[in-house]
């Protein structure tokens, strides 16, 4: 439709001429609009795609030139970070041009190829909805109905934690015959005198260790759900959830080094201090025998230390003899010397599996 000029043409005085004249103009806006909301629909669409290739791009680059490359690791995280943004933001812009493009019958809304999902996993509880059908025909009101099939929609869903208190009532009685007070014993706790469940601490430790997030973070996420528990009061069922397990890391510890080939490696730990951030590390060392033909379980054993030094590895390492596939770091150079208690540490190069 033609623009008219109102300075050229004057607005008619008639009410179905006015009344035209702004549907006209409506129309002009609406397509307008619709128009503008296809082309930044098309645009968050087009930076999506440069970032995911730029990110395909940099992985096959650290597959290509070294693995163990930091600065590449952080490279990735950052453009996994602008990735997820621009697909946000892509959607978003997606859903408004479709809006827009509902109100105009002269502009088609911009398809944005979007990236494909998986099946639901299997193991997932399915919870069947079914949605009540008529009882009568809705085009002549006859009532012998036969099903035919059904069409059958999956979402996900979630259900959010839940807190609760349980409370372990141990009656006491008594005897009137000899007047003796029994009681059944306590419960067993995972932390002696513990108030702390051990789903809780359970999620305590996973958040902390698992998903790096610190204690005054998860205390806050607490608080906003509706209990109250310091960062101090946390890390004291830390402190003592790391005792109860102690045990089974003695375990696991007994049965990575019982192995007599074993890989050994180190990556950075950022860690808060005193008005900066430190960087410690965080030692690996990895047991697995089946390309060897061996039928025992692989396992991974973790060191924390705030530093670098050779005496980290010397010390875990201290009991321990064998064939040792490490980086050419020099921390290791004590554990291959001829003259090493127990036995020498026969060292394997990083590449000689490659």
């Amino acid at each position: 439709m033609p623009f008219m000029d109102t300075a050229a043409s004057p607005l008619p005085d008639d009410v179905e001429a006015l009344k035209a004249l702004l549907s006209a103009a409506l129309e002009r806006a609406d397509d307008a609009e619709a128009r503008l909301a296809n082309a930044r629909a098309r645009e968050s669409a087009t930076e999506a795609m440069i970032a995911h290739l730029k990110l395909q791009i940099a992985k096959l680059r650290r597959e290509q030139y070294g693995v163990s490359a930091e600065r590449r690791r952080l490279l990735l995280d950052q453009l996994e970070l602008q990735l997820e943004d621009l697909e946000a933001d892509a959607c978003e812009d997606d859903l408004a041009a479709e809006v827009a493009a509902a109100r105009t019958a002269d502009v088609a809304a911009f398809a944005r190829k979007r990236p494909s999902r998986k099946p639901f996993p299997e193991h997932l509880p399915r919870e069947r909805v079914v949605i009540p059908a008529p009882c009568s025909c809705p085009s002549c009101g006859g009532a012998r109905l036969s099903k035919l099939g059904e069409d059958v929609t999956e979402t996900l869903e979630v259900i959010p934690r839940q807190w609760k208190v349980i409370q372990t009532v141990r009656e006491k009685f008594s005897c009137r015959d000899c007047e003796a007070i029994t009681q059944p014993p306590a419960p067993f706790h995972v932390v002696p005198r513990g108030w702390a469940g051990p789903s809780f601490l359970a999620m305590l430790l996973f958040e902390k260790c698992g998903q790096h997030q610190p204690l005054n973070r998860q205390a806050e996420r607490f608080a906003r759900e509706g209990v109250a528990l310091s960062t101090s009061t946390l890390a004291d069922q830390l402190g003592a959830a790391a005792f109860a397990l102690m045990p089974l890391y003695r375990r696991i510890e007994a049965h990575v080094l019982a192995t007599r080939r074993l890989h050994g490696d180190d990556t950075t730990v950022p860690v808060l201090a005193k008005g900066k951030t430190d960087t410690a590390r965080l030692w690996a060392y990895v047991r697995g025998d089946r390309p060897f033909a061996g039928s025992d379980p692989p396992a991974a054993l973790f060191h924390y230390s705030r530093d670098r030094r050779g005496e980290h590895p010397r010390a875990h390492l201290a009991s321990w003899a064998g064939i040792a596939q490490a980086a050419a770091y020099g921390g290791y150079n004590e554990l291959y010397a001829p003259g090493r208690q127990p036995a020498p540490v026969i060292e394997a190069g990083c590449f000689a599996q490659r």
